[in-house]
């Protein structure tokens, strides 16, 4: 996979001071990791899923959480007066400061500065590694490379809840759920057989369907909104040519 120039966000070798505990948002993109190909999976519409995997964190940690203000409004309001400490969620937060806005409003503009972020983190943390290498035997691109079990660990988590019918922890539920509703499950088919189930199962998840281990009812609202946000931007990219 060679790096993006033209991303809002560039890689760099010098990552941010790593918080203890990782983010949903690394666990996402390490997901969408395709180790055989170096690629992402969903390249196309990755920013709204990263976003959303951002503003679920601020929801799983009691941050931020939808309020109606009509009868189809319901942007999300930030929650407490003190910013993320892990500079991946902060952006989000501080927009969300700004003024409280529509969920897909917040994917379009926090997500595309998350990539290259959250790349560096994955790479120093030792999930992945980057290699150089030159493209055509003179360009110098950059290539990922698989570099830990932790993908395989997330992996397993996903497949007990859409084939073995394993409650879900909350985590695991967002991230089943974002995955979804970003439409490259079946992209997994190696590693979670495609079917009807999972199809379904998946779609459960996105409307808050989380089982016994279900989290609070803020965190499932947020989630609800930012599938519908996801959702929507996934339907704008498959009508264009």
């Amino acid at each position: 996979m060679t790096t993006n120039d033209n991303a809002p966000a560039t890689e760099t070798d010098q990552p941010d001071t790593i918080p203890a505990d990782r983010a949903l948002v690394e666990d996402i993109l390490l997901l969408l990791f395709q180790p055989d190909s170096g690629t992402i999976a969903g390249e196309n519409i990755l920013f709204y899923v990263l976003g959303g995997a951002a503003v679920a964190e601020l929801a799983l940690t009691g941050r931020a959480e939808p309020r109606p203000t009509g009868l189809f409004s319901k942007p999300i309001h930030p929650i407490g007066t003190v910013p993320p400490a892990d500079v991946l969620l902060a952006p989000a937060w501080d927009y969300l400061t700004e003024k409280p806005r529509g969920a897909q409003t917040v994917l379009a503009a926090i997500g595309p500065y998350l990539r290259g972020p959250v790349l560096d983190r994955l790479v120093a943390r030792g999930d992945l590694r980057r290699e150089s290498y030159k493209s055509l035997g003179f360009i110098p691109s950059t290539k990922y490379v698989l570099n830990s079990g932790r993908r395989e660990e997330l992996l397993n988590r996903v497949r007990g809840v859409l084939l073995r019918g394993e409650d879900s922890d909350p985590r695991t539920a967002a991230a089943t759920a974002l995955l979804s509703a970003s439409g490259t499950l079946p992209q997994f088919h190696r590693e979670i057989p495609w079917s009807g189930a999972v199809y379904t199962r998946g779609k459960e998840l996105e409307k808050g369907d989380w089982g016994a281990a279900a989290a609070s009812s803020a965190v499932i609202r947020t989630m609800a909104a930012v599938v519908t946000g996801a959702l929507s931007a996934v339907a704008v990219q498959a009508s264009r040519p």
